[in-house]
């Protein structure tokens, strides 16, 4: 038996992701074509994204897909500004998209309260459906994830992302992404299976690393330094390949690890470059969703452009949790961790 096939919460979790995202589809169809008729009836001047660990890397998400097929300014609320400063910006004609898995952090609901109080419309894409952030949205669209017991979330961050596609889907009346997330299911099964085991072995001795991403998979870039450092005591983090060069590439020296996700649209050649380039330097070069010269290649399931970085997120997880056995960890059971973080 493999470090991937060991039986923990995580990766019996995270293995049932295809099947939430499928059971999630059905479940919402209807409500979602009542919630895109009304976002278009509303026409919402902006989006003002409220969450916190993995649910705002699916808003990270959320941003680059509404305001790429929609247009509409999206942004991430800083709930401090509610929580801790009381104070109230102008939310009118604006939608808050508030993403959760326990619906129950107090500065989630703060920020919540007072969007509400400022004129947003409040839509809540939430696991635990009797929540006090149920309580407070306009419209609850329910993840479908079911009980969630590892610390690490893993199907809940995927079904957050499908619930995103299907939200913006229904809004933008978008018949081929409509189609592509039908697809998402197989999908996803299919790149559990996928093997990416030679990042276990380059990345088990190391202490720190970069994860890059670009547009869409910027957010997946984001949740996999979270894991990374949640179930394998790594300190990773997540750059825009945007960035790197701004300041964060003076860390690079030979033998640096930096394991990179692209997806199949235009940000693919800049991310091609960044890591021909970080190859030249001797990194130690992961590429997914891609090939480059003196890279190590990690195989990912191919999709649409818009589907493919939760396929390589579910691929990842995987990984994960063999690389934190590998590592000596538990990944169910992380260190100064707990389930439900309560943010004040």
């Amino acid at each position: 038996m493999t470090a991937h096939e060991i039986s923990t919460r995580m990766h019996a979790e995270a293995a049932q992701a295809a099947q939430v995202v499928r059971d999630q589809l059905f479940s919402n169809a209807e409500e979602m074509e009542r919630l895109g008729e009304r976002l278009r009836l509303l026409a919402p001047r902006a989006v003002v994204t409220c969450a916190r660990g993995s649910s705002d890397h699916a808003a990270t998400f959320a941003k680059y897909l509404i305001e790429t097929r929609l247009g509409v300014l999206t942004s991430s609320a800083a709930p401090s500004i509610s929580s801790v400063y009381d104070t109230r910006p102008d939310l009118g004609n604006c939608v808050c998209l508030a993403i959760s898995q326990s619906g129950a952090s107090p500065d989630l609901l703060a920020a919540v309260s007072k969007a509400r109080e400022a004129g947003a419309m409040i839509v809540a894409l939430i696991n635990a459906k009797k929540s006090p952030l149920a309580e407070r949205a306009d419209h609850v669209v329910p993840l479908c994830a079911g009980v969630e017991t590892s610390v690490a979330a893993t199907k809940s961050f995927i079904a957050s992302l499908a619930a995103i596609v299907h939200l913006v889907s229904s809004w933008a009346q978008d018949r081929e992404l409509s189609e592509a997330l039908r697809k998402a299911p197989k999908h996803l099964e299919r790149a559990w299976n996928l093997d990416w085991s030679m990042a276990v072995e380059r990345l088990r001795p190391v202490n720190d690393l970069f994860v890059i991403g670009r547009g869409m998979g910027l957010g997946v870039a984001q949740e996999a330094a979270l894991k990374l450092k949640e179930t394998c005591g790594l300190h990773a983090e997540a750059i825009s390949a945007a960035e790197l060069r701004h300041g964060p590439m003076a860390l690079v020296r030979p033998g640096f690890p930096v394991l990179v996700f692209s997806q199949n649209d235009e940000t693919r050649a800049g991310i091609e470059l960044l890591a021909a380039d970080l190859a030249a330097r001797k990194a130690d070069v992961m590429i997914a969703g891609s090939r480059c010269p003196g890279a190590v290649h990690l195989p990912t399931e191919p999709a649409h452009p818009v589907i493919e970085p939760m396929l390589i997120a579910q691929t990842f997880y995987g990984m994960a949790n063999a690389l934190s056995l590998a590592r000596g960890l538990d990944p169910d059971r992380p260190p100064n961790l707990s389930k439900v973080t309560e943010t004040v």
